[in-house]
Order: C-alpha cells, then sequence, then structure tokens
C-alpha cells in the first residue's frame, strides 16, 4: 500500500529480458536503507517488487511481468527515462495523500496542460469515468491529486508548483501516456453495494446523485 506522495525521481538504467520477464535496474536517491528484498516499491504508480537492493549503489532492481507492462506504461520505458518513486508506507507513519494500491486501473492520455498560476491545470482522459467523483481523489504515474471536475471519461486537475518540480508530470504532453488508478475505497463501495442494489433500491444512479461516484 503506497499513500501516492512520491519520495523522489529515479533513473531507469538497465532494461533486460528475463525468462520472460523484464528486469529493470533503477538508480535513485531513495532511501533503501530498509528496503529489503522482495518488498514492494512505487514506479511511476505501478506497485513492483524488489528482487534486488544494493544500497551502495542506490539501485534496485524488479522483474517486471508481460501482463504489467501490458496494463501499464512501463512497458515503454528506455533506459535514461525517469520514473516517480515510493516505497510502501509503514503504518506507523502519516497518511499525506490517500490510500494508493499500486495496482493501475488504465492507462489515460494528457487531454490539456496548460499554466494557472505558478502551477498548471492538466487534464486526462482515461477508458470510463466510472470511479471518478469532483472533489475525490485520483493517482497519477503514482502521484497522489484532487479531482477539480469531471466531464465524461474526462478528468481535470490542478499541479501545485511542488508537485510539478518533484513529480516529473508537466514534463507530459498532449496525447502522453500516464498511468491511473481510480480512488480505491470508490470500487469497494461499488462492489459492496451491488449486491443489495436489487433489494434496497440503491443502483448506479442513486451512488452517482448522492456524490459516491
Amino acid at each position: 500500500m503506497f499513500t501516492g506522495i512520491v519520495e523522489t525521481r529515479g533513473e531507469v538504467v538497465e532494461l533486460a529480458p528475463v525468462s520472460g520477464f523484464t528486469r529493470i535496474r533503477m538508480r535513485s536517491d531513495l532511501d533503501l536503507s530498509d528496503v529489503n528484498v522482495g518488498d514492494s516499491i512505487a514506479v511511476n504508480g505501478a506497485c513492483l517488487t524488489a528482487t534486488t537492493v544494493n544500497r551502495s549503489a542506490r539501485e534496485f532492481i524488479a522483474e517486471v511481468s508481460p501482463e504489467t507492462l501490458r496494463v501499464t506504461t512501463l512497458g515503454e520505458l528506455r533506459i535514461g527515462d525517469t520514473v516517480n518513486l515510493e516505497r510502501a508506507m509503514r503504518l506507523d507513519a502519516r497518511l499525506g495523500g490517500h490510500m494508493v494500491a499500486g495496482h493501475v486501473d488504465c492507462v489515460g492520455r494528457v487531454a490539456v496542460k496548460r499554466p494557472a498560476g505558478n502551477g498548471f491545470l492538466m487534464a486526462f482522459q482515461v477508458d470510463s469515468g466510472r470511479y471518478l467523483i469532483e472533489k475525490g481523489s485520483v493517482a497519477v504515474d503514482g502521484v497522489s491529486l484532487t479531482v477539480n471536475r469531471v466531464e465524461g471519461t474526462r478528468f481535470e486537475v490542478t499541479i501545485i508548483p511542488h508537485t510539478a518540480l518533484w513529480t516529473g508530470l508537466t514534463g507530459k504532453n498532449i496525447n502522453d501516456k500516464v498511468n491511473v488508478e481510480f480512488d480505491l475505497i470508490g470500487k469497494y463501495v461499488e462492489k459492496f453495494l451491488s449486491a443489495w442494489a436489487g433489494k434496497s433500491g440503491i443502483d448506479e444512479q442513486k451512488l452517482r446523485e448522492y456524490g459516491f461516484m
């Protein structure tokens, strides 16, 4: 589990096929002192397992499955690319963003990017707006963001200067791809209530009416 608060940016220094998987080696200033083999690290919002940790070189390796490469943007990484990194959250730490599983729901595209004061306004096009609500949470490339508004399958967010500097989101161009994870709570609410919809009168229209979707 993650918070969507990016800790640092890392550089892809190796990409290599290994027994049907892709080995990605990343170098950064991420504190690896408490990271062990088998621990989870979010890479551009996708939860990966560290298979090798080299603390002295400030590097770690993850082996990525073909399915993860297919449903995320990780399959398009190239050597020299930079990625957002976050270690798995600690239960005794502050939850600064929102609950992020690291399970990417879809790949979205940048639809709008324009300056807004000292920050930026950005909009992303996704396959479905089902779990998006205004003032709700969404993770884009592992960054916890607040949804300003939703128009069909497009949602808009504001990128403050700190986020722009720290995450590289505003380095994206129109039509560039991003990993999107919808709010975990919304998905569970729908799952739990769907079994009772016929008996209770609660349906998707009611959930939307009261702001749950």
